[in-house]
């Protein structure tokens, strides 16, 4: 029978908002990807927006943007800083500033007109953004705080212990009806800041963690609704975070906690007043946190509460005055990326008591954050215990062997008898269970609520399939990719580590993008890998370097680019690539030099990374035929980094380094297949999986021999490993998107469901609600299993957006400006849904085929198009109708251009 495709342009309900007949909205304004952003540094902001109308395939034509000092002056069109002029361009995506220079601490306001092939809009909505410091002569305040160990048991050795500091400074404000407040401060290691008893954010673990010897961030806020006529109190609670670390080394404890604060105050009448921290505050480390640690816990006296501290009238004649502490070394800079904060909160799903009297607390999900206590009861002087751990042994006891020396414990003592309701500050813990002490009675689980923290970012996609074993991995990726966002993407979040492993990230970060909007933190993350570089251009694996270390290999260090150019790919951004592209090259320089031989890389530190051992107790491979040469790994990985660097060249205007980089390439190429490639069998050095599929997929495999290298791999993996996965961090990253460009989904999609070890569903079947470290963290040393890294997820999330539901850049295109949708349908997935906010707007796929018939419901953003593929079998007949372009049957199918809008594909 023959089938027929039905197009119906459905408009999506995200869409319809605002809209009416038609009319071209323009919406979601941003400046630098943030909506009325305050604290920029960047002298050429960019803008951004969306359009759309219910009337399918809109394109844009041009734009014309406006900025002013005033709304007023917007929107009279007069004194402008800024008028684009009509500008022909279908852009709306990080568009620069050219107007007149900016200064510090201005505020400006804009607004954007389009033109498009469905006429023109009216004015946008006004939106603003505000400068930051943007030179250091802007600063009058001091460094201050409490230059002293002052309280029994604080040590800066091995765990190091150290209570919060607590500062206040009285000011007046009198000189008429006030106008503006913005307050500039950095608190190191972490801060929270009050205004008259008020906080002057919901951020937490501020500011975001940096190499401190080259950078320190500031925060800019807006506090004109905290500060009032009259008597006013500037407070400051100063925790340790990385700055005052876990352990006394020159990476670790930088020095004693530190703040910087600068209030400015604007009246009606133009004058202007300044508050700074200097010597004038008051200082005690004699509060409640008698000692806080990211990794031991935070311990928390109410004994000691100093209730009112926060606000004008509290009496601190017993405080210290603050001292003078020295700057932390690093330039000062205004922080783009947005600071941690408490983005959900969960209830625990059950209390089960001990026979010593304990409790256990099961929260139902492994998380990252801390636990908040709501009216529970405890004794005077009695203190609660609280330790937090992912895993239980098999007697329900917590299971503390894979944190290793942190002591992830939070400890309370009540001033009195009776309930009290309390959260930490200053720490953060990975979790799923809390063994409770210290109580004389059972609690209820209403005394307990999860607060999950992590960077502040928006949830950008969600993705659901008929299969629940690929629905669990997304879940618990999900929750994984987000528990190790921590200003950095972290390796894990529990044990003594949670450090910025460069190497779990190298593809795995593009798979994120499609999650989170994670562009800030990702640009902020390669800026930390630059300021950690050596003088001789060598990159440390873990950035900020904290642990410093400098192996000069290829593999860990891939990341710094692959993340710039995912920012590219995902965003549109090529300013971090512009930015950093010096300092690439210098890398690969410094590599050349200390780690060539004959074209080959031979420096490898880590191989393929917790690829599955040939025991389940093992946590690496002991058999040589399991290993991929650490040669292969880095050479290829070599090779596909001076590949991007001719992309990077093309992108920043340096093109007279692309001959070099592609004469290196092409030597490189030549010499790894004359020493590793067998032309006979097609076998790269022992034919690992990993061996195989990145010289595949990174282009290294002579011509003509693809389809043998192919075979190779798929049998290896099907006869060798039952169909299972073989790889580890390195391999994982090529292996799904490999297998199915090369014709093989089916495979693909049985690695990707299988539930016998080692595959995901493995880990789901042994109880997993993240993503674990070793494809047999249930089974091997202790010393090595956490519950909650994401590198084994490799390019899992990408082949689940691109490939299962056909959401893919077009070749050439960026931040989804052209789609190429074209999904794949292995055996036994009869169902896909999935979404992703782009840049441009939402992207919606959702298709299912079962019973000999087929839907595909698409969405695709105003300003934005589509490519769309389908096999042959499908046999489509289109009708002409708005929104399509173009039909075109090919050999193996139909390709149909749409414009955007939504669209319903029915066969039957």
């Amino acid at each position: 029978m023959r089938h027929t495709i039905l197009f119906t342009a459905i408009l999506l309900s995200v869409l319809l908002v605002g809209c009416s007949g038609g009319k071209l909205k323009v919406t979601s304004l941003k400046v630098e990807m943030q909506e009325n952003p305050v604290g920029l540094n960047t002298l050429a902001p960019r803008f951004s927006w969306q359009i759309s109308s219910t009337t399918p395939d809109l394109v844009q034509q041009s734009y014309q943007i406006q900025v002013a000092l005033t709304e007023e002056e917007l929107k009279k069109g007069i004194n402008l800083l800024w008028d684009s002029g009509v500008v022909d361009s279908d852009l709306s995506v990080l568009i620069p500033y050219r107007g007149e220079s900016l200064v510090s601490r201005g505020k400006y306001y804009w607004r954007v007109k389009v033109n498009s092939n469905q006429g023109s809009s009216d004015w946008s909505k006004i939106a603003h953004w505000s400068m930051a410091l943007l030179d250091d002569s802007d600063w009058q305040a001091k460094w201050i705080g409490e230059d002293s160990l002052s309280n029994p048991g604080e040590t800066a050795a091995k765990n190091t212990r150290l209570a919060a500091r607590y500062l206040r400074k009285p000011f007046e404000a009198n000189k008429g009806n006030i106008q503006s407040a913005v307050i500039y401060v950095s608190g190191l290691g972490s801060y929270e800041a009050y205004l008259n008893g008020k906080r002057v954010s919901e951020d937490v673990l501020a500011p975001t963690v940096s190499w401190y010897p080259n950078r320190v961030y500031y925060n800019t806020f807006d506090v004109t609704p905290l500060v009032k006529k009259g008597a006013n109190l500037l407070a400051v609670k100063l925790g340790n975070g990385r700055f005052f670390g876990m352990r006394e080394s020159p990476t670790q404890v930088f020095g004693l906690p530190r703040l910087l604060a600068q209030l400015e105050i604007e009246y009606a009448d133009g004058s202007k007043e300044v508050i700074v921290s200097d010597e004038t505050w008051k200082v005690t480390s004699k509060g409640p946190i008698v000692a806080n640690n990211e990794f031991d816990g935070e311990e928390y006296d109410a004994r000691l509460e100093l209730a009112g501290w926060e606000s004008a009238g509290y009496d601190d004649s017993s405080w210290l005055q603050a001292d003078i502490m020295d700057a932390p070394g690093g330039k000062l800079t205004a922080q783009t990326n947005p600071n941690l904060r408490v983005m959900e909160e969960i209830k625990p799903v059950s209390i089960t008591p001990l026979s010593d009297g304990k409790f256990i607390l099961d929260m139902g999900q492994n998380m990252v954050g801390w636990l908040k206590v709501n009216n529970l009861n405890g004794k005077k002087d009695q203190p609660i215990t609280f330790r937090f751990a992912e895993i239980l042994n098999p007697d329900s006891t917590i299971y503390l062997a894979n944190i290793r020396s942190a002591k992830v414990t939070d400890i309370y003592t009540p001033a009195r008898d009776g309930a009290f309701s309390w959260e930490p500050s200053f720490v953060y813990h990975g979790f799923r269970f809390v063994e409770i002490s210290g109580l004389d009675e059972e609690p209820a689980l209403s005394n307990f609520t999860g607060k999950v923290v992590y960077d502040r970012m928006e949830t950008t996609g969600w993705f659901e399939t008929s299969n629940q074993v690929i629905n669990q991995t997304f879940k618990n990726a999900y929750w994984g990719i987000r528990g190790n966002y921590r200003g950095m993407p972290t390796d894990c979040p529990q044990r003594d580590e949670r450090q910025g492993w460069l190497g779990d990230r190298a593809t795995g970060c593009f798979g994120e993008a499609f999650i989170f909007d994670n562009a800030h933190l990702y640009s902020k993350w390669i800026q930390d890998i630059e300021d950690s570089q050596s003088p001789e251009g060598s990159i440390s694996v873990v950035s900020p370097r904290y642990w410093t270390i400098y192996h000069d290999d290829v593999t860990w260090p891939a990341a710094y680019f692959y993340a710039a150019k995912m920012l590219y790919h995902q965003y549109g951004d090529s300013e971090p690539i512009r930015k950093h592209y010096a300092s690439m090259k210098r890398y690969l320089e410094r590599v050349q030099e200390v780690s060539m031989q004959d074209f080959i890389l031979t420096k490898d530190a880590y191989g393929d990374w917790c690829m599955p051992p040939e025991r389940q107790e093992l946590i690496h491979s002991q058999d040589p035929a399991r290993k991929t040469a650490g040669a292969v790994l880095s050479t290829t990985m070599y090779y596909s980094l001076l590949n991007l660097m001719v992309e990077f060249a093309q992108l920043t205007g340096n093109e007279q380094d692309i001959p070099g980089f592609q004469e290196l390439a092409g030597k490189i190429r030549e010499a790894y297949n004359a020493r590793f490639f067998n032309a006979d069998s097609a076998k790269y050095d022992n034919n690992t999986v990993t061996a195989n599929i990145l010289s595949l997929q990174l282009g290294l495999v002579p011509e003509g021999k693809e389809q043998q290298v192919f075979d190779n791999i798929v049998q290896k993996t099907e006869v060798d490993f039952d169909g299972h996965v073989s790889t580890g961090v390195l391999g994982i990253q090529q292996l799904m998107r490999g297998l199915t460009q090369h014709g093989n989904v089916d495979l693909a999609y049985k690695i990707a469901t299988n539930e016998t070890y080692p595959s995901w569903g493995y880990m789901i079947k042994k109880g997993a609600t993240t993503i674990w470290e070793l494809w047999n963290g249930d089974t091997a040393d202790p010393a090595m299993n956490s519950a909650n890294h994401v590198m084994l997820l490799g390019d899992l999330i990408i082949w689940y957006y691109e490939d299962l539901a056909g959401i893919k850049n077009y070749p050439g295109s960026v931040a989804y400006k052209k789609l190429w949708m074209e999904p794949k349908f292995p055996e036994g997935l009869s169902h896909v849904k999935a979404s992703y906010k782009s840049a441009y707007g939402e992207i919606r796929s959702e298709w299912s085929r079962e019973n000999g018939k087929f839907s595909w419901n698409i969405t695709i953003p105003g300003n934005s198009s589509a490519v769309v593929k389908l096999p042959k079998e499908l046999q489509i007949a289109t009708p002409d109708q708005p929104g399509v372009r173009n039909v075109t049957e090919t050999e193996s199918g139909i390709e149909i251009v749409l414009g955007s809008g939504s669209y319903t594909l029915v066969s039957k």
